[in-house]
């Protein structure tokens, strides 16, 4: 199942997207995927509506160097354990908006990433039963001005920015993530090429991980982190994030 967030005129509702002869539709749901939901009825053509980021976390966190070859080319070794560290609920942004870049950094990267959408409130989950908390995944770019990154010596600066977390289009339910190809894409080139077969620590490790600390609330989002690759964006760029299963993300770039 592939769960939306659209905007209508009276605000923002979720969805979920069916095939149907006449092309995708949105099939509107109530009240909301994170409990026993119902169809609502109200059905639009998928191209006819406006998609939202599928989620608004109360939190976000991320998972850094959990790719080998991407804790290589940032010059460092693979953590023993997973490195955590948050981004900022404001820094989301659904897909077509744009990722504005701050006149406070001259060096802000893309990263592609596989983001795990938690349903249920969650402590202290045990590896084993992880998949119970979770509603799905979808497509994120852990968008870093990495010049701040370096400069700051920690990285809440640099991920924090506002429009620096883009997640969609849409959260995939039924998914088997051991092995999934993670893709970016800059203007039709394509500049990450990896597979959530190489994460260092996997999906359930991580919920398990990141629960131990921290209650996860329904809604919050966990980044898996990236494979190797990363690199600048320019202003007049177009940004794609594709997940195999999932779909594509794509986001526009513009200065401030």
């Amino acid at each position: 199942m592939r769960i939306v967030r659209v905007a209508r005129p009276e605000g923002p509702a979720f969805g979920v997207v069916r095939d149907s002869e006449q092309g995708p539709v949105v099939a509107l749901l109530e009240p909301h995927p994170f409990t026993d939901f119902a169809l609502t009825g109200q059905v639009a053509p998928l191209d006819k509506v406006r998609l939202l980021a599928p989620v608004i976390p109360t939190k976000i966190l991320a998972i850094g160097k959990n790719y080998a070859d991407h804790a290589a080319e940032m010059g460092g070794p693979v953590p023993a354990e997973p490195l955590v560290f948050a981004k900022l609920p404001t820094t989301v942004i659904g897909p077509g908006d744009a990722i504005v870049l701050p006149a406070l950094s001259s060096e802000v990267h893309y990263e592609a990433e596989l983001a795990i959408v938690i349903r249920h409130l969650a402590r202290s989950i045990p590896v084993e039963r992880a998949a119970e908390v979770m509603l799905g995944y979808t497509c994120a770019n852990d968008v870093t001005a990495r010049d701040l990154q370096a400069a700051d010596g920690q990285w809440t600066r640099a991920k924090g920015f506002d429009t620096f977390c883009p997640l969609g289009p849409w959260i995939e339910t039924d998914l088997d993530v051991s092995s999934v190809a993670v893709r970016c894409r800059v203007n039709g080139e394509t500049r990450q090429d990896g597979d959530t077969r190489d994460l260092v620590f996997g999906v359930p490790q991580l919920v398990s991980y990141v629960s131990a600390f921290t209650t996860l609330l329904p809604g919050d989002v966990i980044l898996t982190g990236t494979p190797a690759g990363v690199g600048p964006l320019r202003a007049g760029d177009e940004v794609e994030v594709e997940i195999g299963g999932i779909g594509v993300l794509r986001n526009p770039v513009r200065p401030e």
